[in-house]
């Protein structure tokens, strides 16, 4: 973006170091990755919780973070990883192991699964190295700040994005962060808050973006609309030029958030996108929410807002603000209960619980802080599953997955994302989907999950361990299979007759 942000820094320097004096005043809190549960839509399609039941550890490098993640047994084992200091470059290092799969340039959580990284102590910073979380389920970001990720200059790290996700990203609840910049795209820098490729079910809660070009996208191009499902509640965006978020397709749920000098436009709601706008307050800002910059509309539903000091400009062939009287224009029904704050009260309940180091807290829905309980918040899946999940994390996400063959536009992955609407057919009526792991994994009941519109499709099959060749079970149908816990590598799911062409949407593995 322009170099007006960086230009402005120094208008909002007092404004910056009131905000951190009121944080200050509030009780200190250390971390606990037990305090406080997941919100909005990380809650749904099963929920989020991270590395609950898992290993606790402490690290005070990158490096450290990258070791705690391959010494896991599997990419999918649950682990709570407790972060002080300041994380950068100089102690980041890329480690190897079959339960991850990292680099040297970002915290990279990729192809894994469950998993909490929480900054405790005296606070955690990631000074110039982003997160990158690619095809992953089930991660919480909480307690962190993470500052000046560039893209251009030196050092460079995740794209210039301070949290990016991307390909299959599932379930990830980011909570009381701080993501700041010192400039927009002329400075090197790029989103604070980035979505694309297929990522889903992801809430951004109680945290502050500031001082950049970009707050964040959902969606990387007017023809990538398969993102969605956000929440967006009690965050801080101040002296951003653009994107609070900008959305392409899918939906959002943008509730409670504070807007303080937003340069250029704000919430972009485009390319067939609907919006839930409610109970915001908007300040010194322009054209707060609308279309913008693309013919390719997009929509909202609006109620509660408060539009403070805020100007739009007019209408055009690509630019459709939704002032100077927004009405809404779409409806949008989420699946979770929530509790509203009244916007008036928004800018000061926001000032005091977003960010790092604010002592996790969190509104109690009547404009008062609070500590948050110690046990997590109910899940809601927001459609039923076809099968009841057994429990502990299905050990598939994050796995590897290979097969007999696979007919066009299908893949063997698309048994393994967490999505319903991707799946996997054999080339002809019969054949083989296997899930496999790089160690040896104990599995004992597997869930077969078929598309929408296409049960009934299987028929006789047999559950094999592809290591010794052994028939665990066998039988006719999708849904839930379980048989004596086997320590296994690689399993085998052998379609041997089929009533109509199987479709095959997820392939999950569970160890009880």
């Amino acid at each position: 973006m322009r170099r007006a942000v960086a230009l402005r820094l120094q208008a909002v320097l007092a404004a910056v170091a009131i905000a951190a004096a009121a944080g200050a005043a509030l009780p200190a809190l250390q971390a606990s990755a037990a305090a406080g549960g997941a919100s909005g839509y990380a809650t749904a399609n099963g929920g989020t919780t991270g590395g609950a039941g898992g290993q606790t550890v402490r690290a005070t490098t990158g490096t450290a973070i990258h070791t705690a993640l391959c010494n896991r047994a599997s990419s999918s084992t649950p682990i709570i990883i407790e972060v002080s200091g300041t994380i950068n470059h100089g102690n980041t290092t890329k480690v190897s192991g079959g339960s991850c799969n990292t680099a040297a340039d970002a915290i990279e959580l990729k192809q894994i699964s469950n998993v909490t990284i929480i900054g405790v102590g005296g606070g955690a910073v990631f000074d110039q190295l982003g997160i990158h979380i690619r095809e992953a389920r089930n991660i919480i970001i909480r307690n962190v700040t993470v500052r000046n990720v560039k893209k251009s200059g030196s050092p460079t790290s995740n794209g210039g994005d301070a949290i990016g996700m991307e390909s299959g990203v599932r379930n990830v609840w980011v909570d009381h962060v701080t993501l700041e910049a010192s400039g927009g795209e002329a400075e090197g820098f790029d989103g604070l808050f980035d979505m694309k490729n297929d990522t889903q079910y992801v809430t951004l809660s109680y945290s502050i973006l500031r001082n950049s070009g970009r707050g964040g996208l959902i969606g990387s191009s007017e023809s990538d609309r398969s993102n969605g499902y956000i929440s967006f509640h009690h965050n801080l965006y101040e002296n951003i030029d653009s994107r609070t978020p900008l959305l392409r397709g899918g939906i959002a749920h943008i509730y409670n958030n504070s807007y303080v000098s937003l340069h250029e436009s704000g919430i972009n709601s485009r390319a067939g996108a609907r919006a839930k706008v409610e109970n915001n307050y908007f300040k010194n800002s322009k054209d707060v929410l609308g279309t913008f910059y693309t013919s390719e509309a997009g929509y909202w539903q609006v109620s509660g807002n408060i539009f403070d000091n805020v100007t739009w400009s007019a209408p055009g062939s690509e630019n459709n603000p939704a002032g100077p009287n927004p009405q809404s224009n779409t409806t949008v029904s989420v699946p979770y209960s929530y509790s509203l704050d009244g916007a008036s009260c928004v800018p000061s309940v926001v000032l005091q619980t977003a960010g790092a180091n604010k002592g996790l807290q969190e509104s109690n829905g009547s404009c008062t802080p609070q500590t948050p309980p110690a046990t997590p918040t109910p899940t809601i899946s927001p459609t039923p599953s076809p099968t009841p999940s057994p429990g502990g994390p299905n050990l598939s996400i994050g796995a590897g997955s290979d097969g007999s063959s696979k007919a066009d536009g299908t893949s063997y992955g698309n048994v393994r994302d967490g999505n319903m609407s991707t799946f996997w057919s054999p080339a002809g009526s019969t054949g083989d989907i296997s899930i496999k792991w790089g160690s040896a994994t104990t599995v004992s009941r597997v869930v077969i999950r078929e598309a929408s519109g296409a049960e009934g499709g299987i028929g006789a099959w047999q559950l094999i361990n592809a290591g010794t060749g052994a028939v665990l079970k066998s039988g006719s149908g999708a849904g839930a299979i379980s048989f004596t816990p086997t320590s296994l590598s690689k399993i085998t799911f052998r379609i041997t007759g089929s009533a109509s062409t199987p479709k095959v949407a997820e392939f999950e593995t569970y160890a009880g």
